[in-house]
């Protein structure tokens, strides 16, 4: 299903955004060595009923996790990039973490992710999270309506593969709107001029990620938590954006 907002539904698609940036930003500064995946996992339960909105997470029970999930934030430290199971780990000084939160709100959902080193940070890392945010940030340049699928696709990969990174199309970003995830697909690599045609209303979840040396994944015996299948450390960065006339409007920058 891809569903194109009407402007109302717009408006409200801008809180939900709002509030998805907003949580992540809080998380973030909260977040130090020391602080335990399940505080921030109950931190972010708290701010979601606070704001009268609705987890997409709790509940979600998709044919590729051991669901439901059960748990409000995707936390993924070190070798884990993606859906990131919240569990009794305090952070240690170094550990790279990945946020990634998507609440509906009003009818409407929003999703993002951001990926930061807890205390001292390596160049290694901060090259590998710069290349995502990067990645983000070229394929958003891309949205605009009249572009395709491919385009955006074309622009995060060649970020990509340009810092050096090899890069897993089993996972990318996605349609978005009454539910969390909508078609089309978003591959974190492809051809330009291929797939969906950009309309205004469309909102995209972009989420650019990767392993250091690696295009591997392996799940944890936690049956969510995907990890690199050598070790590597990883990064993830994802918004939502809406299609405009003109081009792209990010709904998930923190406010």
């Amino acid at each position: 299903m891809i569903e194109i907002l009407t402007t109302a539904e717009m408006d409200r698609a801008r809180e939900a955004g709002a509030l998805v940036g907003s949580i992540l930003q809080t998380l973030k500064n909260r977040t130090s060595a020391g602080v335990n995946l399940l505080d921030l996992d109950r931190w972010t339960k708290a701010m979601i009923e606070d704001a009268g909105a609705q987890s997409c997470y709790v509940d979600y029970a998709p044919s590729f996790g051991r669901g439901p999930f059960g748990h409000y934030v995707c936390t993924a430290v070190n070798d884990a990039v993606l859906h990131g199971m919240p569990h009794d780990y305090p952070l240690a000084d170094g550990d790279l973490l990945t946020l990634d939160l998507a609440v509906t709100l009003r009818g409407i959902s929003a999703d993002a992710a951001i990926s930061f080193v807890v205390g001292t940070a390596s160049p290694e890392d901060l090259a590998m999270i710069d290349a995502t945010e990067r990645a983000l940030a070229a394929a958003i340049d891309a949205a605009r309506p009249g572009a395709r699928i491919g385009d955006l696709s074309h622009a995060i990969g060649t970020v990509l593969s340009g810092a050096g990174y090899p890069i897993n199309l089993e996972f990318g970003g996605h349609g978005i709107g009454s539910t969390m995830h909508q078609d089309p697909h978003v591959a974190n690599d492809g051809r330009r001029g291929r797939g969906y045609v950009l309309r205004p209303g469309l909102l995209l979840a972009l989420e650019p990620w990767v392993m250091a040396d690696t295009d591997v994944l392996v799940t944890d015996v936690d049956g969510w938590t995907l990890r690199s299948a050598t070790g590597c450390r990883t990064a993830h960065t994802e918004h939502t954006i809406a299609i405009t006339e003109t081009g792209a409007e990010i709904l998930t920058l923190a406010r």
